[in-house]
């Protein structure tokens, strides 16, 4: 809450990624590719998911619900950074700032939830496939992705509504290019302790939580592709998973790098590179690997440029 001598700022100043007029337009042009890929690559996959009766299965359906949210998630930030590389001033009301926030906290904790849901059902397949149709039914599967937005609203809502309490009285501007719980904390005229205890016990809560159940996914895989007699089948099994794995590692080494940092200035810098790849980078890739190392997307995809031609 802000004090009774605190004349609360309105708006917030991003220092942004850089000042020099010829990198930002050459960020502006590679981030704006980056950012038509993920829309066009994860509409491509969500559609394609749709319209192929072969990918209606619950790992695409995760798929999918994959790439919507990568879409949102996404799109919290990169409009916004992507106009700010055009413009002088790169403001934000404090309303604004605070929807950025709630929204990609909402939709990056959805996705680390969808993620661990994606390995339960890797697990399922492997480990039991004569009752994977019964353990991975319709609807455990929309119960899965329902809890894993529910996850995000409520991690959102409760760092949003601890910020609300926060005193703003100048300065106003934010070490960054977005609007998350570090850098305002920065620029705040009140005692942040519980704050930033707040953020480290949920982040690390979520991420530890969702870690352990794909360890635990993947430890009885490890066991399952074990016990599997022939190499073939051995074969075929860790190839649907290691699309999975490689968009885990990439999505949670960044994450961690990024959130369980102390916060330093000297950390600044890197903070936000690590923060552009996983929001950035990451949506944009996750298509592409699913595309290239997935067998039955690439025969969907075939079969249906091939109904295409035909018709």
């Amino acid at each position: 809450m802000a004090d009774g001598n605190c004349t609360q700022v309105t708006h917030f100043t991003f220092l942004g990624l850089t000042e020099h007029p010829q990198l930002k337009l050459i960020l502006f042009t590679l981030f704006l590719g980056t950012y038509l890929l993920t829309l066009v690559g994860n509409l491509s996959l969500i559609t394609l998911i749709r319209v192929s009766p072969q990918l209606h299965t619950p790992m695409y359906f995760f798929l999918s619900s994959l790439s919507f949210l990568d879409i949102c998630y996404s799109s919290t930030i990169s409009p916004k950074m992507l106009l700010d590389l055009l413009k002088k001033t790169k403001a934000i009301s404090f309303a604004g700032c605070l929807t950025q926030l709630y929204f990609y906290a909402c939709f990056a904790t959805a996705e680390i939830y969808l993620l661990a849901a994606m390995a339960y059902d890797r697990y399922a397949a492997i480990s039991k496939p004569l009752l994977y149709k019964v353990i991975m039914s319709p609807g455990v599967c929309v119960s899965l992705v329902a809890g894993s937005y529910l996850a995000g609203l409520l991690n959102a809502t409760v760092h949003t509504s601890a910020l609300l309490w926060l005193s703003f009285c100048g300065p106003s501007t934010i070490n960054s290019f977005y609007c998350d719980g570090p850098p305002l904390f920065a620029v705040s005229s009140s005692d942040t302790h519980l704050n930033e205890g707040l953020m480290f016990v949920l982040v690390g809560f979520n991420m530890m939580v969702t870690n352990l159940l794909i360890l635990a996914s993947y430890a009885c895989i490890v066991v399952a592709v074990g016990r599997m007699g022939s190499a073939a089948g051995r074969h075929k099994a860790w190839s649907t998973c290691t699309s999975h794995l490689a968009v885990v590692v990439i999505f949670y080494v960044s994450a961690f790098f990024n959130y369980m940092q102390p916060p330093s200035a000297s950390s600044q810098g890197s903070k936000k590179i690590a923060f552009i790849f996983y929001t950035i980078i990451v949506p944009m890739l996750n298509p592409i690997i699913y595309s290239l190392r997935n067998t039955e997307v690439k025969q969907a995809l075939s079969s249906w440029v091939r109904r295409k031609v035909n018709f």
